[in-house]
């Protein structure tokens, strides 16, 4: 039985803003270099991972280790939370994005890579000075805000649009 109460409530939650939320995972090889996936369905590069079901009840963590599942084939155990990023852009809901780290990968690890070609072209590793050509609009800081994390042993970071805030 549905209260006057809870119609309120529903109407109240039906009228609020809509945020997309995304989350991926930041892996490097031994060199430190970092591991990046070229998308078929839009320009530049992208950390394996997306979006996050959570009408289905999954949470950031739980999605990055799916995406990387789906996208490159390896189920790895997650580390620490990296970086969260507010996105906006004028062309879409703002994003909030979710970086996990996923570890250093041997060579070994990297040769079990398969990528979904429904999605994916192709994989790499690049340095890390690299990373602001080949990544467009705030990913790129998110996941240069990642290394210097990792680097430094600090906590996680905020970040807006790509830039340390906070």
């Amino acid at each position: 039985m549905t209260t006057s109460r809870d119609a309120d409530y529903l109407t109240y939650i039906a009228g609020l803003p809509r945020v997309l939320a995304g989350a991926a995972v930041l892996f490097r090889d031994r060199e430190g270099r970092v591991l990046i996936v070229e998308p078929g369905y839009r320009p530049g590069w992208a950390l394996p991972g997306g979006t996050i079901e959570s009408d289905e009840g999954e949470t950031p963590r739980q999605a990055a280790r799916r995406e990387t599942l789906e996208e490159i084939g390896l189920d790895v155990e997650l580390g620490r939370l990296l970086v969260v990023d507010w996105s906006q852009a004028p062309d879409r809901p703002p994003i909030a994005a979710y970086l996990y780290d996923g570890g250093v990968l041997d060579d070994e690890r990297l040769g079990e890579i398969r990528l979904q070609h429904e999605e994916l072209l192709s994989w790499r590793l690049v340095d890390r000075s690299r990373i602001p050509e080949l990544m467009i609009g705030s990913l790129g800081g998110r996941v240069l805000a990642g290394l210097d994390v990792l680097e430094d042993g600090t906590g996680a970071v905020e970040l807006e649009n790509g830039i340390r805030v906070g």
